[in-house]
């Protein structure tokens, strides 16, 4: 990879984000960070108190016998406090976690996915048992209290691999307010929360910039950790909250503007890390009006908005579930509903609620219940269903017809792109996934895998000359950002939406893609040009028993057609992989279309036969 490759991408990923991380690596290295200077005390004592009132709502099942990882892999539970550096997927535990945090490398193949360490310190938890709690459920409120003081004793201030992360310790805070929200205890809190709190807030301070440098979900945790944690310190006498609520709302502020686009589109391209986003500026303005706090900018409600409806059109009405895209790390921000991990629904209706003063769906539903678990009504007003938009600020188009959604995406990337995944396409028909892309599956795991998931091969575009569409420099990073050549914008017909993109890569290799979706079958057409050998199209069908019909495949239901101006020189059904949970990968059946000429080739995807 040349140096020019190199350069081009450190100056698109920022000089100032550049500076920030390089000083937070040297600064925490060689002690000149004071979060290396920290010192606090455990908190002693229960950190809630019996609510004074019994709620009548649905409790989640979750963390009462088992618990799901990442929403699919059941860790079975015996009621006592877990193991917090320990690795349930593996049965590794950390070696020496009484070792100060920076002590502790982030990626220790003897342990695995460090991601695994830090699930059951994030705390959800608390919003189960605090749920139980709040029923009256005096057991339930026992729990809550051995868990959070076993927690305290186990993880001192500072010490050990679950102190790692700046966002890890955000996520913490904003489900313990969360928690004194549902238990009634926000303006009465006992002191052993309050010091929990202000200790977390030691930890996050001085590395926010770091986070900042991430311009991803970072920097929105840790901001929102900083400004609900100040704001309760300060509204319960502690002065030193006021710096970190201003500190907080400031970077909510230039988040909020910086990260999510006119349009709603977020920083990381990734359908998850926005619900992340979105949960966290929900759980912001949840707080925000509890506490009756002054409102936050024009600007930043506009954002919000816009990142609502975003994720409102991408989200399946009947199943709740939407495309894999972009990277998926398992993180589910608010569990407060027993709904399946992939079930968006419940944050889409939450945010509708705070910044659209209207619902998402007007049916009754478990997705209802985050709504009313946080004390708020349930508008009468009902939005409009989501229809056909063009999302241009982070390069997407969703088209909807009848009961088929299909969405493409093309490269708009103001931000680094994880995944090479330019003019990819996904189909769904009445909530069921048909053309799919393959998830990220994990961030620490066979390099192969590493390669494969992020790559090329794992989406519904096409790949030339055996390589990525852009070249990879790091673990996170890819250079040569693509750019879109041309956007043919949405058309409607009576027939059909259309709606059309191309690039050029570093290497002179173009594809052209054109997309047709009616009621009865969604026709794909490719012109490629530029690359040297040969040109592999991809599609990433849903499992099932499909077969070979000449130059066409079908499952009985569905039928899915190419036709080519050049030779096909390889028509084959083989076997690939799919993540739709983190950590959880199965086989799924990929079409693949070789050619080695330039020209065009046109996909149609039947499901009336």
């Amino acid at each position: 990879m040349s140096f020019k490759i190199k350069a081009t991408t450190a100056l698109s990923l920022g000089l100032p984000n550049l500076y920030r991380a390089l000083s937070y690596r040297l600064g925490v290295k060689f002690g000149l960070n004071p979060v290396r200077r920290l010192t606090a005390a455990t908190p002693v004592g229960a950190l809630f108190s019996k609510p004074s009132f019994a709620v009548d709502l649905p409790v989640t099942g979750l963390w009462k016998e088992q618990a799901k990882y990442f929403g699919a892999h059941p860790i079975e539970l015996s009621g006592l406090p877990p193991n917090w550096a320990f690795n349930p997927l593996n049965n590794i535990a950390v070696k020496k976690p009484d070792r100060p945090w920076w002590l502790i490398p982030d990626f220790d193949p003897a342990v695995g996915d460090i991601k695994v360490i830090w699930e059951a310190s994030r705390f959800d938890w608390v919003l189960s048992f605090a749920q139980e709690a709040a029923t009256g459920s005096e057991a339930a409120l026992n729990q809550l209290n051995l868990w959070l003081e076993d927690w305290l004793q186990k993880n001192p201030p500072y010490y050990g691999p679950n102190w790692k992360c700046g966002q890890e310790a955000s996520i913490r805070v904003m489900h313990l307010a969360m928690a004194a929200l549902i238990l009634g205890q926000a303006n009465k809190p006992l002191p052993a929360l309050l010091e929990a709190i202000e200790l977390h807030l030691q930890r996050i301070e001085p590395t926010i910039k770091y986070a900042i440098a991430q311009d991803n979900n970072h920097g929105t945790s840790e901001a929102a950790a900083l400004y609900i944690g100040g704001s309760w310190l300060l509204q319960q006498g502690k002065s030193i909250g006021r710096k970190w609520q201003q500190l907080g709302q400031k970077w909510l502020e230039n988040r909020a503007q910086r990260l999510v686009g006119l349009q709603g589109s977020f920083s990381q391209y990734s359908l998850n890390y926005h619900r992340v986003m979105l949960d966290t500026f929900c759980m912001v303005e949840v707080w925000r009006r509890y506490l009756d706090l002054p409102v936050f900018s024009k600007m930043f409600y506009q954002r919000s908005l816009a990142a609502t409806d975003w994720l409102f059109h991408f989200v399946s009405p009947e199943t709740g579930d939407a495309p894999n895209l972009g990277a998926n790390d398992g993180a589910r921000l608010l569990p407060l509903t027993d709904t399946d991990y992939r079930d968006y629904r419940p944050t889409v209706q939450l945010a509708m609620v705070l910044f659209a003063k209207q619902r998402a769906y007007a049916q009754e539903g478990e997705f209802n219940l985050p709504v009313l678990w946080l004390g708020l009504e349930l508008p009468e007003n009902v939005a409009a269903a989501a229809g056909t938009k063009l999302f241009d600020d982070g390069g997407f188009a969703v088209l909807r017809r009848d009961k088929a959604m299909a969405m493409l995406r093309y490269p708009r990337f103001r931000f680094r792109p994880v995944q090479t995944d330019a003019l990819h396409v996904d189909l769904w028909l009445e909530g069921e996934n048909l053309l799919r892309d393959a998830g990220s599956y994990s961030y620490n795991t066979a390099p192969e895998l590493q390669n494969y998931f992020p790559g090329t091969t794992s989406h519904n575009t096409i790949e030339f000359d055996a390589r990525d569409q852009m070249p990879r420099i790091s673990r996170f990073l890819f250079g040569a950002w693509l750019k879109t050549n041309d956007l043919k914008p949405i058309a409607y017909s009576e027939e059909c939406t259309q709606v059309g993109a191309s690039y050029t890569d570093w290497q002179g290799a173009t594809h052209m893609r054109h997309i047709s979706l009616s009621s009865t079958e969604l026709q794909v057409q490719d012109s490629i040009s530029g690359f040297k050998e040969k040109a592999v199209l991809r599609w990433r069908l849903a499992p099932g028993e499909w077969r070979v019909e000449g130059h066409s495949i079908t499952n009985g239901e569905h039928r899915l057609a190419i036709s080519a101006a050049m030779p096909i020189v390889r028509f084959e059904l083989i076997q690939g992989w799919e993540s739709r949970y983190y950590l959880q990968k199965t086989h799924t059946p990929v079409l693949e279309v070789e050619v080695h000429q330039l020209g065009s080739i046109t996909t149609d995807y039947c499901w009336a036969l």
